[in-house]
């Protein structure tokens, strides 16, 4: 006698899952699979070229003109990440930017890493800055502590209703926290696209500008790879930015862990060269903000 087979059909508790992965997937933006997928070339498109089939690419500044691209959505909260590797040698005078931005004129948020070039020889400065509700001001510069021209690194910021974390190699250089409760302007309201610039800064990027860019060593590239966004596009799902079951907004990332937290007191003390918060010079009553620690 035959036996008769039934298509297997999912349970009720797979069917929930499933439909919940699917939502989740509509409204949380993942890593593209090429450059182009995502982002879009902001200026002087001919000095940006696209390696490995688009999933690397090559940024060019000459004496004609630097480049710059930006995502093609804006997005409110997650985290966004890119491996670079910046100009080797002497790059004195050049700025490599990697920074999130409203696109707002007169209540700004923004994000910032600028990569400060450097005489051959003399370690590379990052600088962070923060602009809430149009409000910025907040730089800090550190000194990398390995070399960023030689290979590619992980540039990431994480961003939650919590705080604002910059890492590097997945190590926290900087901590901005949401202070609302006391009054502190925080960015929240929204959204920002990611965006990247290579350009000429020479009149305050190395040295405060006493470091020019010697053309003779131009063209100047960087590189990039591994464009990584996870966070809530807009527009999109409203409910996405408010979801507390987005993976950002978990316990583990509301806070830094105490592993991070001995990362972030080891960079703070050995390669941290200027704090905003510090300088009585810029502000002889210390911000607000940087009371209280991380």
């Amino acid at each position: 006698m035959a036996t008769l087979t039934y298509p297997a059909y999912p349970s009720l508790k797979n069917v929930v899952v499933s439909l919940f992965l699917l939502a989740f997937s509509l409204s949380v933006s993942g890593r593209p699979a090429t450059f182009l997928q995502d982002f879009r070339v902001t200026w002087s498109d001919w000095h940006i070229r696209q390696i490995d089939g688009g999933r690397a690419i090559q940024l060019i500044l000459d004496r004609n003109s630097g480049c710059g691209f930006a995502s093609k959505n804006q997005y409110l909260f997650g985290k966004v990440s890119m491996k670079i590797k910046l100009i080797p040698g002497d790059s004195a005078g050049t700025v490599t930017a990697f920074y999130m931005n409203s696109n707002t004129d007169t209540v700004r948020d923004e994000l910032d890493f600028e990569f400060l070039g450097n005489r051959s020889g003399q370690p590379y400065t990052v600088q962070t800055n923060v602009y809430a509700h149009g409000k910025g001001d907040r730089e800090q510069r550190v000194n990398l502590w390995f070399d960023p021209a030689a290979d590619f690194h992980t540039y990431a910021i994480l961003w939650n209703h919590h705080h604002v974390v910059f890492y590097v190699d997945e190590v926290p250089i900087r901590v901005y926290k949401n202070n609302e409760a006391r009054g502190l302007p925080y960015p929240k309201f929204q959204p920002m696209g990611v965006y990247s610039t290579l350009w000429e800064a020479d009149d305050w990027a190395t040295r405060g500008g006493l470091e020019k860019i010697d053309w003779s060593k131009a063209p100047f590239y960087a590189y990039y790879k591994d464009f990584d966004i996870e966070g809530c596009p807009v527009p999109g799902p409203t409910t996405c930015a408010s979801n507390p079951n987005n993976w950002w907004e978990g316990l583990a990332y509301q806070q830094l862990s105490a592993v991070e937290a001995r990362q972030y007191r080891w960079v703070r003390m050995n390669h941290l060269i200027y704090d905003y918060c510090t300088d009585k010079s810029r502000y002889p009553v210390t911000p607000p903000e940087c009371v209280g620690g991380i």
